[in-house]
């Protein structure tokens, strides 16, 4: 009899582990097919770095595509990080914190993403720790790329508690101590981490805002409308992936009123965007009637589908749709109508940042009616290098965040589908 008591425990421990690691054949088929997007953007990564920007359909005319694109809309996805870490550490909103860890990863994820695309794009790969050694404080892009370095670094210390906590590294006492003492900090590092964003989203905009030698681009207010669009898409794609991540484990991981808050939020930031939206159209294309805007709309609507993408992808369908599905209470409390009113908002953020990108390189620099032969208009579609890339570095996002929920307790308040709602 003696001699069985220690067999048991034994027998326990070593069948508990292979029940936590059990995955389901769709979890298997998505790992699959996410290596295998990995694997062609890493093929078409080394392809580009090894034989430069020439395999690629960029030009000098128009040196922004694709990547470019990736890149803004990354970081402006990645919002939502400092959105609900402000709302949890500086305004007190505890019930938010059911959210705020995924908000985080999803931030992290965003922004080193956009870090991919621009090594990929750069072309002198090489160089890319340049602006940290040679400072060049009169551009706004050296400006932008600190803040993305600061603020990743600020993410990496908002999420460090997380996998400390979540992972075997809690057995190491020291560890767990400078995890404490990083989670009393978090206030000061969210206002930090809000301030750093709010700059450089701001200040992508201004990087066309402020061009004057492309009439089509310049608005003052671009920077506020950056900001507003990447606030709206950023919370609602932390919405998007919780919901669905939700239905995939049949676990409620957010509070019904939480994620009610949450879409009310996204919601209102739509509206905010769309209002300043409209508004900087009419002011710079109804009521100023400046020719060279004027002249740029009428290339922009005669050679590409600028009208189309502008009006139906970025004002309806990515900003005034969404906005009555988050905001009218019976469409709300359809959590299926709340993850295709994010989709929509996200898909609208995406075109914004495309049109941005594409509109003013279409226009030549130095087009006007006088020599309008001369110059041709600058046309672009990414080449199959391009397109593997960009699937490489979102298929990144997408394994990694996988691997996050199913391995970090990203969401605190998680519970079973069946079991009842505390009261």
């Amino acid at each position: 009899m003696t001699t069985m008591n220690p067999v048991q425990p034994v027998a326990q421990k070593t069948t508990l582990p292979i029940q936590r690691l059990r995955f389901s054949p769709q979890f298997i088929a998505w790992i699959v097919l996410l290596v295998i997007m990995l694997g062609i953007g890493l093929v078409s990564a080394i392809h580009v770095l090894f034989n430069g920007l020439a395999v690629t359909n960029l030009t000098d005319e128009l040196p922004w595509g694709l990547w470019i694109t990736v890149d803004l809309s990354s970081i402006g996805l990645g919002a939502g990080a400092f959105t609900l870490s402000a709302a949890v550490y500086l305004f007190g909103l505890k019930k938010y914190e059911a959210i705020a860890r995924a908000a985080v990863l999803v931030g992290l994820l965003g922004y080193s993403s956009a870090m991919l695309a621009l090594f990929v794009d750069i072309g002198r790969f090489d160089r890319f720790y340049h602006p940290i050694i040679y400072w060049n404080v009169h551009s706004v892009l050296w400006e932008i790329t600190m803040c993305v370095i600061l603020y990743t670094t600020v993410l990496t210390i908002e999420l460090l508690p997380v996998i400390v906590e979540s992972t075997p590294l809690k057995r190491i006492r020291p560890l767990m101590a400078f995890s404490h003492f990083l989670h009393r900090l978090m206030p000061i590092v969210a206002l930090f981490g809000m301030g750093l964003s709010l700059l450089h989203q701001s200040s992508l905009g201004a990087t066309y805002g402020i061009l004057t030698a492309r009439p089509f681009w310049y608005s003052p207010s671009a920077p506020v409308q950056f900001i507003l669009s990447a606030i709206a898409a950023g919370v609602s794609l932390t919405l998007l992936v919780t919901l669905l991540s939700s239905k995939l484990m049949n676990k409620e991981l957010v509070p019904g009123d939480v994620i009610d808050g949450v879409a009310r939020f996204a919601g209102f930031a739509c509206l905010a965007y769309l209002y300043l939206k409209l508004w900087s159209w009419a002011a710079t294309n109804y009521y100023s009637h400046v020719p060279e805007q004027q002249l740029g709309a009428e290339v922009l609507a005669q050679n590409t589908p600028y009208n189309y993408t502008f009006w139906f992808g970025e004002v309806l369908f990515g900003a005034l749709v969404p906005a009555i599905f988050l905001l009218w209470g019976r469409l709300r409390r359809n959590r299926n109508a709340v993850m295709l009113a994010a989709v929509m908002v996200i898909a609208g953020l995406v075109i914004n940042r495309w049109n941005m990108t594409l509109a003013g390189f279409v226009i030549p620099l130095d087009w006007s009616p006088g020599v309008r032969d001369v110059f041709p208009i600058n046309t672009y579609e990414p080449a199959a290098v391009e397109w593997g890339v960009a699937i490489g570095i979102v298929a990144y996002s997408w394994f990694a965040f996988t691997l996050g929920v199913r391995f970090l307790n990203l969401y605190p308040a998680a519970r079973s589908s069946n079991q009842p709602s505390p009261e």
